[in-house]
């Protein structure tokens, strides 16, 4: 089971606004010290707001690159329904040259927000259509054998043997579909032969479970069984050395960030109650001490079998300290404890 963490930079604790550079500066710190403790990954969000300023994944990437060792890096997701797949790809690669080869990844998706549009000068009413043609596009370039590609389609201008470069230092990047837990994304991932990641912000997670195994049974269907057919999970989650701890650290953010995506959105307003429930098993929220996290994380691996399961802990203003000490404890208690019960299932 690999171990790790996404985030996109927002408020200070106090609910006011960091300056966007001191966002993505701090990111940045964060992901080389996720490396140094030894996480797995660390994904970046792609949003265009003051709240959540990491708006060039690829970018973030290519920094943190060259300034780890280990760590997996990747998009959590790419909005490829209003980006260029050619120049989305062309970044990533740039980034995989960059740390060596096989530590950079792309996952695809459409984007919990539609903020991207009236920016890049789209019609949400394309919404779909964008990303199939978008996502065809992305992956005819990767898993291409050369760098000339000929594609055609109507959302942008054809391609003819046309060189996309520089090429990925093992030949094509690992490309994942991202989904919040829709059944079309489900049977599209595992009919391209894609893994997959699910983002659950909400709910039960084990209500998912279904989804996995329609994508598993869509990806035999279709003649797909490699290792590329596999699931992750992303959730919101903090650990702390104490449950209490963990609740009055990760709570204020929450409520920021419910705050402020309500006013977007049209949430309703953030319900302490909805938050506690979310917070213990077997709610969506994975807060709390090393060992609860740990055994909520192998409970729902026992229901999806996910091979990577990663917490956006920075939420709405979360102190950055705390969000470190989180890092460390994720990569130094929660992640031997996950081996070991695994291992004794």
């Amino acid at each position: 089971m690999e171990l790790g963490a996404y985030s996109d930079t927002p408020r200070n604790p106090d609910g006011s606004l960091r300056p966007t550079a001191e966002g993505i500066r701090n990111l940045h710190e964060a992901i080389v010290f996720a490396d140094r403790n030894g996480l797995d990954y660390f994904g970046i969000g792609e949003h265009h707001t003051v709240d959540m300023p990491a708006s060039s994944p690829g970018t973030v990437i290519a920094a943190a690159a060259a300034a780890t060792k280990q760590i997996k890096l990747g998009s959590g997701a790419s909005i490829i329904s209003t980006d260029d797949p050619v120049r989305v790809f062309q970044q990533f690669a740039t980034a995989d040259a960059i740390s060596g080869g096989g530590r950079v990844e792309i996952t695809a998706g459409r984007g919990s927000s539609v903020e991207t549009f009236p920016l890049f000068g789209y019609d949400l009413k394309d919404y779909d259509r964008l990303f199939a043609e978008k996502l065809d596009l992305l992956t005819t370039i990767n898993n291409s054998p050369t760098e000339n590609i000929t594609w055609t389609g109507t959302v942008r201008p054809a391609l003819h043997d046309l060189a996309v470069v520089p090429r990925p230092v093992n030949g094509s990047l690992p490309l994942w579909l991202a989904t919040g837990g829709s059944a079309p994304s489900s049977v599209r991932a595992g009919k391209l032969g894609l893994p997959i990641s699910y983002g659950i912000i909400g709910g039960i997670p084990s209500r998912f479970a279904p989804l996995a195994e329609l994508y598993r049974q869509t990806a035999a269907q279709a003649g797909h069984t490699g290792a590329d057919i596999k699931v992750s999970v992303a959730t919101l989650g903090l650990i702390a050395p104490t449950k209490q701890e963990a609740l009055e650290r990760f709570y204020p953010g929450w409520y920021n960030l419910n705050i402020e995506m309500g006013k977007l959105r049209g949430w309703p307003t953030p319900d302490k109650r909805h938050f506690l429930t979310q917070a213990d098993f077997p709610g969506a929220y994975y807060v709390g001490d090393p060992d609860e996290v740990a055994r909520r994380i192998v409970d729902l691996h026992g229901h999806m079998g996910h091979m990577r399961h990663f917490l956006q802990m920075d939420i709405g203003g979360l102190p950055h300290e705390h969000f470190l000490e989180s890092l460390t404890l994720l990569a130094t208690e929660v992640k031997p404890r996950v081996q070991r019960l695994l291992k004794n299932q």
